[in-house]
């Protein structure tokens, strides 16, 4: 059998074929293998959770697939809470029809971002849908992380005289699947930057724990929809420069083909920082020492004036109002 079928989702035997056939063999841990309807766990510790929908089209593209996607951006989300994440669940949405060999390459691929962030995928569900109601598979994961350090990561906590760090070049993701799914040849390859931030996150912290005030991974919406809701919550204003913000040269070079702002094109592995200015060096320091980390920049500052306003100073000495995104640029991007 090389494709999924209605009956893999009755909930019957084909059902428990497909789930100890495909997903035990990846997913394998203690509380999955009990196949409860849920996983039963004692944390004793301040706790992160978080939960997102998979969508991307198309389910491959440079530098990874929806799974790994998927468990990246749950990893990422509890991460930006300064959590250690643990566990996940996963639920999937299959399409009738969807091919097997693409199914094991998704779980394949979840199965090693999973053991990438030290996080284990302790319970889910499947779902299979008729022909045309869905688009190959969609995922919904959950994820529960442990806050270990006396931390108030939020986006309501910034200050004036906050630097502003991005931790590294913006726009690859957005660009890599908009050139796979329009069939777009670059001569410089552009790859997905989708990877896991909590090890970063947790060397930021170790340097000033009390210095880090909000964190985002600004995935849909960019850069510029991120910062702005970093204004809006804290009510304060920021500014960013231009010539500060690190986009790789193919990158730019797509987006000026194509239209596009880089600033409101997705990003699946960066985050974007409110920190201390006493500590923004230091911090700035150690994330460079880490691989998801080394291009990171201070970009700009938060400042009292202009509340809730984001503003660029441009590269030829003019400033632009950065507002969030407005209508959908890149549909189904994650």
């Amino acid at each position: 059998m090389d494709k999924i079928l209605l009956a893999h989702g009755s909930g019957g035997k084909l059902t428990h074929e497909l789930i100890e056939r495909y997903f035990l063999p990846y997913f394998k841990n203690p509380y999955l293998e009990l196949l409860n309807d849920q996983a039963v766990f004692d944390i004793h510790s301040r706790v992160a959770f978080t939960t997102d929908s998979y969508v991307v089209d198309p389910i491959f593209f440079p530098g990874g697939n929806i799974g790994d996607l998927a468990i990246n951006g749950t990893v990422n989300d509890l991460a930006m809470s300064g959590a250690r994440p643990l566990y996940i669940s996963a639920g999937f949405i299959l399409e009738e029809g969807f091919a097997i060999k693409e199914l094991e390459d998704i779980l394949s691929a979840m199965k090693k971002s999973a053991e990438d962030a030290g996080v284990m995928i302790v319970t889910g569900d499947t779902k299979v849908v008729n022909k045309g109601k869905a688009d190959k598979i969609f995922i919904n994961t959950s994820g529960i992380g442990v806050i270990e350090k006396p931390v108030n990561i939020s986006a309501n906590n910034l200050k004036a005289g906050d630097k502003i760090i991005v931790s590294g070049a913006i726009g690859d993701h957005g660009i890599a699947v908009m050139a796979k799914r329009e069939g777009l040849d670059f001569e410089s390859p552009i790859m997905s930057d989708t990877a896991p931030l909590h090890s970063l996150v947790a060397d930021m912290i170790s340097v000033a724990p009390d210095s880090v005030h909000a964190l985002r991974d600004p995935t849909r919406g960019g850069l510029a929809t991120t910062l702005k809701e970093f204004a809006i919550s804290s009510n304060i204003g920021i500014v960013i420069y231009e010539d500060r913000i690190p986009i790789k040269p193919e990158v730019q070079g797509a987006c000026e083909i194509l239209g596009l702002d880089p600033l409101f094109v997705a990003n699946e592995g960066k985050l974007a920082a409110s920190v201390s200015s006493k500590s923004a060096e230091a911090v700035l320091k150690a994330m460079r020492k880490n691989k998801y980390g080394k291009d990171a920049a201070i970009i700009g500052e938060v400042v009292s004036e202009h509340p809730n306003t984001v503003i660029l100073k441009t590269r030829i000495g003019g400033k632009r109002i950065i507002d969030m995104l407005m209508g959908e640029q890149l549909p189904r991007i994650c």
